[in-house]
């Protein structure tokens, strides 16, 4: 394991996160941070450099959610487990088909969420939308139904597509999130499976992973958004930069925007070698 020796522990809610060194994956431990929680990552090896200055603020250990081996002992110690790995497109001549990618890994989290005696698991799903592969959702689908029946307390987080402010966008996303983010639309169809700001969805999801007590195991868009702030959801149709700071690592360096420290360039998930089996 790396870790920071500046990092204070105190009594912070631990949250693990599978996918550091991804686009999903560190945009939400940024906003854990900025919630006040301790965040671990797991990072494919040879790939922590992607973290960016994330490496100095969070716990990371080398982990393949393909290799169960890699993944014991991992979680002990976290109240949260966090699975943001999965992939829209999947390439089945090399074996990486819907089902290994995004089944497996959830699978594997779940039994080291067990194994390990981590209480919960936070699944990132997916909403049904017309430009959603129906492979994807099923094996989202399955993933969701797994940990009910492996009896792991589980939240769905069923999430939109997701975006970085300043990204060029289709015509028709920029519509449709435009329509999911304005009330009274957003209260119906359009608000569920509009694309939103990856800022404004880590930390919706930040902080209902750190609320004591959950209401339902399902949530959708608008309840991510309704978990964001006033200004921060107004934000979401600009690309101005959200006024939320992260802790500083100490009293002498400056608050910054919590999502400054993301690197631009960082892929979405991880994918696993390519060997052509399924488990």
């Amino acid at each position: 394991m790396q870790t920071n020796p500046r990092i204070n522990q105190g009594n912070k809610t631990r949250v693990l996160i599978t996918g550091g060194g991804t686009f999903l994956g560190d945009s939400i431990a940024a906003a854990l941070l900025a919630e006040g929680a301790e965040v671990t990552l797991l990072v494919r090896e040879g790939t922590e450099a992607n973290l960016g200055p994330l490496q100095q603020r969070v716990r990371w250990w080398h982990a393949d959610m393909w290799d169960t081996a890699s993944l014991r002992g991992r979680g002990r110690g976290h109240r949260l487990v966090i699975h943001t790995i999965g992939s829209l497109t999947a390439d089945p001549v090399q074996g990486l088909s819907h089902h290994r990618l995004n089944f497996v890994s959830a699978r594997n989290a779940a039994t080291m969420c067990i194994s390990d005696g981590v209480p919960e698991l936070m699944l990132i799903s997916t909403v049904r939308a017309p430009w959603i592969s129906r492979r994807y959702l099923k094996s989202k689908r399955e993933a969701e139904q797994y940990l009910g029946r492996v009896g792991v307390s589980g939240t769905i987080i069923r999430a939109p597509l997701v975006y970085g402010r300043g990204q060029g966008r289709p015509p028709f996303f920029a519509l449709m999130t435009a329509l999911g983010s304005i009330p009274p639309i957003s209260w119906l169809g359009p608000g569920r499976i509009a694309p939103m700001p990856v800022d404004l969805l880590a930390r919706g999801v930040a902080r209902l992973a750190l609320e004591p007590q959950r209401d339902k195991q399902i949530y959708y868009a608008p309840d991510l958004r309704r978990r964001n702030k006033r200004g921060e959801r107004q934000s979401e149709l600009v690309n101005a930069p959200v006024r939320q700071s992260a802790p500083a690592l100490d009293d002498t360096q400056p608050k910054r925007n919590a999502f400054e420290l993301l690197d631009e360039d960082v892929p979405f998930g991880w994918k696993p070698p390519v060997d052509g089996n399924e488990d």
